[in-house]
């Protein structure tokens, strides 16, 4: 099913929605994020789609997902815990592995000590310990992981300090005991496998991050350390309560934020008409609202607020708080603090006025770079809000003269450029640069007025060019940009002063490197006259961008009739339905009024408005357009190439090795990833009512292709008939991955975990059982990336730990984009939320970030040494071992992986997997 979760009925108590409902949009979309955010803690025993959703064709607005539980029986089994799933019992047992192998290789280690007069029997110190664990195995690399594993150890009983303190601390005088009864070994047991050591200590390191934090939160604010400070800012950047809060604010909550945790389901947080003393986060868990004579009137989730109210209004509670389940946690901040944080807020809030209206709010960066100054930082002010003149008029008096779009410290120029066109036509842009650049100083002496002039026109031609440089191609077509263009190059050659800095401009877009852009297309060779200064003329060829779409591109729309006959017509990517149905009516009957349909492989159908655009691209997987008249609705069935294969091609896979697999799946994902303009995520969450000459299919592509990959190897596992060569299918899906996470496609590496994780896969019990142990538990050792829970931390730290070219999961990154859309409002007392801006374009530059590099990820491909052809049938027997499987041409199995062929019905996958395993 789509989810579509709805958020709590009321704001009864002081407890309010998830999130503001977006201005101008549906109530449905503000409600469904919350509902998509729990079941994204559903993983492990649930079947991800993402889908392509908007009404009547237009570009979809948010990613849903196709959510499929396990059956009872079935979810028993499961060869890789999910982190959330985690266990104290599997904590003891790694525990006790940890000690069987510190006493077997240290045995010196655990010993008495004596401090400040005290004598401390059989324990080691926190130091000595975190130095035994980074030489036990390369799962723990760093000193702060080592902690995260003491930590660990201690909450779970473990390890326990001599004065019974519960935090863990890398120090020569403080000490730790095992608990050796519980811990000691069998009589009789034989030594342990090292390996066995290297899988507990990457799980304890895998719940490390989490211990740390929690440790962080239940210290008295008073004690934090800055890094620990830091910890809970980064939590809260991730958590949609605060999401509407500046950073600055958030980072005042992490100095007071206090740790509440109660264990029993029924507990009462506090009753209505108590005195509101607190404000409170569930940070795991949920809670039920309840207010006198109308009972039960909502239901918070983990992410949500209550309590606010009332310390607001220093009003009572208006209603009861109960705990919905066992073991809840709650991020506190009490009234003091709270009213505090908002007075300090507004004393280093400015506000500036025009004829009594707020025109621009600015707030004093009390955070700064590392790098700056202690002058510099106490005299910047970060745009909070304004109309989008104001912030034109901010951006161009204080940037420098040489800022660019990916400034660490000063993003206000990126964040502007990247966002604009959610609050500012381009067309308004145009007309105000313009006014700019032509507006006289009307104050101060002549060589004043003059020096003032020419610094700001220089600061605009400086901005033009950033702008060009980032969109591109893109600003081709657009009039008022080349009427812009046209106005500044003609002023600029009539000024000595600005003429050689045009040239320079001109230079610049020159110069042969990728854009920033993310088109991986290469600078082309502008004319040196008028517009051309910074846009090459339509006729050049984009060199090295056979991938990228743009709105005007033209590709070849196949659409099917109600017969299943093709027709094929040539249309630019965002034509609108009309547009299509004028282009083939030559080829329909006159006397039949026709519409465009769209038909999914299930038959569902849906009728296109007239003005929908896109379309084509924006099919989904197994989607086709269909044009019939009124009369042949009814009628109308999927087209038999959309159900699906009905063989599989494991014969195909078994001459391709799981490493070259990867290779070219990755050559090919980047690609596509690279296609994407970074503008288009935006574009593509804000929705296509506001960008109707934008396209966003090369972003519909990849979305596309991930779900491909994963009903792909779905599909291919549940057609394999033969036992054995269904077990040596998955070993080499579950290798696939492996490699795609060692290439850092994780784009593609999600795609197929979450095949090999298809309901249809994991009830093929028999087929799991004939994996081999080292499989096993290197499918347990991926599964711990895909963890969702405290918003995919595991996999974020692992990123930010990579260095460029990476391909990152992209629809966790659409997931942010929407998180931070539908959780803040635009326009908030007529001025623009200038930090929504800025947190959207933040997300945005992930994908710079990810594109640092020209190349692909670690293409072996383009090293390696020309295929040798050799005997199928010697291939073939060797398909359980891994070694170099290459024989077949890469040019097919290029061929081959651009056209997979997916059952995208999960009706049908479980039909099949039944078949196979009763």
């Amino acid at each position: 099913m789509k989810v579509r979760g709805a958020g709590p009925g009321a704001a009864a108590g002081g407890a309010r929605r998830a999130g503001p409902e977006p201005p101008g949009g549906p109530g449905a979309d503000g409600a469904r994020l919350p509902g998509l955010l729990r079941r994204m803690h559903l993983f492990r025993s649930s079947s991800y789609d993402v889908r392509l959703e908007g009404a009547g064709g237009s570009l979809p607005r948010i990613q849903g997902i196709r959510w499929t539980p396990l059956l009872d029986s079935e979810s028993s089994l499961d060869y890789g815990h999910s982190i959330t799933q985690a266990s104290s019992e599997k904590i003891w047992r790694a525990g006790k592995l940890l000690f069987a192998h510190l006493s077997a290789s240290r045995p010196g280690l655990i010993r008495d000590h004596k401090h400040h007069l005290r004598h401390h029997r059989q324990c080691c110190s926190g130091k000595e310990l975190v130095d035994w664990l980074l030489g036990a195995g390369a799962a723990v690399q760093t000193r702060g992981q080592a902690v995260g594993v003491g930590q660990v150890l201690v909450d779970s009983g473990v390890l326990t300090h001599v004065r019974q303190e519960w935090h863990f601390q890398d120090k020569e005088t403080q000490f730790y005991r095992f608990a050796e009864l519980e811990l000691s070994p069998e009589p009789g047991a034989g030594p342990r496998d090292p390996e066995e050591l290297l899988e507990a200590l990457g799980f304890l390191a895998q719940l490390g991050p989490d211990a740390l934090l929690s440790m962080a939160l239940r210290k008295p604010p008073a004690q934090r350390t800055q890094d620990e400070l830091e910890l809970i800012f980064e939590e809260l950047l991730h958590i949609k309560a605060v999401a509407h809060l500046s950073n600055s604010v958030k980072r005042e909550l992490a100095a007071v934020l206090m740790f509440e945790g109660h264990q029993r389901a029924g507990t009462v947080l506090f009753s209505q008409g108590d005195k509101g003393t607190s404000w409170y986060i569930i940070w795991k868990g949920s809670v039920n609202v309840v207010t006198h004579g109308k009972g039960l009137v909502a239901t918070l989730h983990e992410g949500d607020d209550f309590g606010q109210l009332a310390l607001v209004n220093d009003a009572p509670r208006a209603a009861t708080i109960l705990l919905r389940e066992d073991n809840c946690h709650f991020l506190r901040v009490d009234k003091q603090d709270f009213n505090r944080i908002l007075k300090d807020v507004e004393a280093n809030t400015v506000r500036l006025k025009e004829h009594g209206k707020v025109v621009l709010v600015l707030q004093k960066d009390l955070q700064g770079g590392s790098g700056q100054a202690a002058s510099a930082r106490s005299s910047r002010y970060l745009v909070m809000a304004g109309t989008p003149e104001k912030i034109l008029e901010h951006l161009l008096e204080f940037m420098r003269l040489d800022a660019t779009l990916y400034d660490p410290v000063d993003t206000l120029l990126g964040d502007f450029l990247l966002t604009y066109t959610v609050f500012m036509p381009t067309s308004q842009l145009c007309r105000a640069l313009l006014h700019h650049f032509r507006a006289e100083p009307l104050e101060g002496s002549e060589q004043d007025k003059a020096s003032y002039a020419l610094r700001k026109r220089r600061k605009i031609l400086r901005l033009v060019s950033q702008w060009v440089l980032l969109y591109g191609r893109l600003l081709q077509g657009d009039r008022s940009t080349t009427a812009l263009l046209q106005n500044l190059a003609d002023l600029a050659s009539r000024d000595p002063q600005l003429g050689g800095l045009c040239q320079e401009q001109g230079q610049e877009r020159r110069r042969p490197r990728a854009l920033e852009n993310g088109d991986g297309s290469v600078s082309p060779q502008p004319k040196a006259r008028s517009s051309g200064m910074w846009l090459g003329s339509p006729e050049e060829p984009i060199l090295d961008s056979t991938c990228a779409l743009r709105a005007q591109d033209k590709v070849p729309y196949e659409i099917f009739r109600a017969d299943h006959s093709c027709l094929v017509a040539v249309l630019p990517v965002n034509a609108a339905v009309r547009d299509v149905l004028r282009a083939l009516a030559p080829r329909l009957r006159r006397d039949r009024e026709h519409v465009l349909v769209r038909v999914n492989s299930a038959g569902e159908r849906a009728v296109l408005p007239q003005d929908a655009l896109g379309v084509f691209t924006a099919l989904g997987l197994n989607e086709r357009l269909f044009v019939v008249s009124r009369d042949e609705l009814g009628s109308l069935t999927p087209h038999p190439e959309q159900l699906g294969p009905h063989a599989g091609s494991s014969d195909t896979l078994d001459l391709i090795s799981s490493k070259d697999l990867a290779s070219h799946l990755t050559d090919y994902d980047w690609n596509l990833f690279k296609s994407i303009h970074q503008v288009e995520m935006i574009h593509y969450i804000v929705g296509p009512h506001k960008f109707r000459e934008v396209a966003t299919a090369n972003l519909a592509r990849v979305l596309r292709r991930f779900n491909e990959l994963q009903f792909w190897v779905a599909t291919e596992l549940c057609l394999c008939p033969e036992l054995g060569r269904r077990a040596q299918l998955l070993r080499k899906f579950i290798k696939l991955a492996a490699h795609l996470k060692e290439q850092k496609n994780l784009n593609s590496f999600f795609a197929v975990m979450f095949g090999v994780s298809n309901t249809a896969v994991t009830r093929l019990a028999k087929t799991w059982e004939r994996l081999p142990h080292k499989i096993r538990k290197l499918h347990s050792a991926l599964e711990r990336m895909l963890d969702p829970s405290w918003n995919h931390r595991v996999y974020r730290l692992a990123v930010a730990k990579l260095s460029p070219p990476i391909i990152p999961f992209v629809p966790l990154l659409l997931k942010d984009m929407t998180f931070i859309h539908e959780g803040n409002r635009t326009l908030a007392e007529n001025l623009i939320n200038f930090e929504k801006m800025h947190m959207m374009a933040k997300t945005v530059r992930v994908l710079q970030r990810c594109r640092g590099h020209a190349h692909a990820p670690l293409s072996p491909l383009r090293s390696r040494s020309p295929h040798r052809p050799e005997d199928a049938k010697a291939v073939r027997i060797s398909t359980c071992s891994e070694q170099s499987l290459s024989v077949r041409n890469p040019v097919s199995t290029w061929a081959y992986l651009q056209h997979l062929r997916a059952i995208d019905s999960q009706k049908e996958l479980l039909r099949l997997s039944r078949e196979l395993e009763p």
